[in-house]
């Protein structure tokens, strides 16, 4: 499955990734929420390892359906999203907005708003998926992520170009690929059966340069 994106863009995928992965025991309490450690941030957002803890936030994309229909992804439980993220080949990361001075201080523990994958890095052109949590979306967190992502790749892999597809009717993701420099590369006509309808995915690319030459604010 490839990427399609919900709300100011966020999207989840079927492959998935390597990524820190720690156990947890049920022990009749809420266990404490260990937030995984930052692999790269702005002033805005952050990436973090998403840990066994995030599985509850993940579960959001598969039965929310303000996330699930625009991603296309099918219903599943905690313990089929267990299964998948332990056999999966996609580096999958936590975002959390980054806190304003009074939270630093007050030493509060970060709160995930999305989440955004890179797929298939280790072997071909790398996909991005993403999503933003619907009480989050519209506030530009998740074009600072995917940015954010997008150098982080470059910098980490050496890619000539990533990708990310979006959904006909997912004009939010759209808006947002398009306005980090992405380009239609192609249109796969009636691909997925998603909220009623058979749906054509729209593919898009950016090159290296492209990105390195691209005239952005800062996100």
């Amino acid at each position: 499955m490839r990427s399609s994106v919900s709300g100011d863009g966020d999207s989840l995928k079927s492959p998935a990734n390597h990524l820190l992965f720690r156990d947890i025991f049920v022990t009749g309490s809420e266990p404490e929420r260990m937030p995984g450690p930052i692999v790269e941030a702005t002033d805005r957002v952050a990436l973090r390892t998403l840990e066994s803890e995030d599985i509850e936030f993940l579960q959001q994309a598969y039965t929310n359906p303000a996330v699930r229909y625009p991603l296309g992804a099918p219903i599943k439980t905690r313990p089929q999203l267990r299964e998948w993220i332990e056999n999966d080949e996609t580096d999958r990361f936590i975002i959390t907005e980054q806190p304003t001075e009074d939270e630093a201080t007050a030493d509060a523990e970060p709160t995930p708003i999305g989440v955004v994958t890179v797929a298939d890095a280790s072997w071909r052109r790398p996909e991005l998926t993403y999503w933003i949590s619907p009480h989050r979306q519209n506030e530009g967190l998740g074009t600072a992520a995917v940015a954010l992502t997008i150098s982080h790749v470059f910098r980490a892999q050496s890619v000539p170009a990533v990708g990310a597809v979006a959904y006909d009717f997912n004009d939010a993701s759209k808006r947002l690929l398009e306005s980090l420099g992405f380009s239609i590369e192609g249109r796969v006509r009636k691909e997925r059966f998603v909220d009623g309808a058979y749906r054509d995915t729209i593919v898009y690319g950016l090159l290296r340069e492209e990105w390195v030459d691209h005239d952005r604010p800062e996100y």
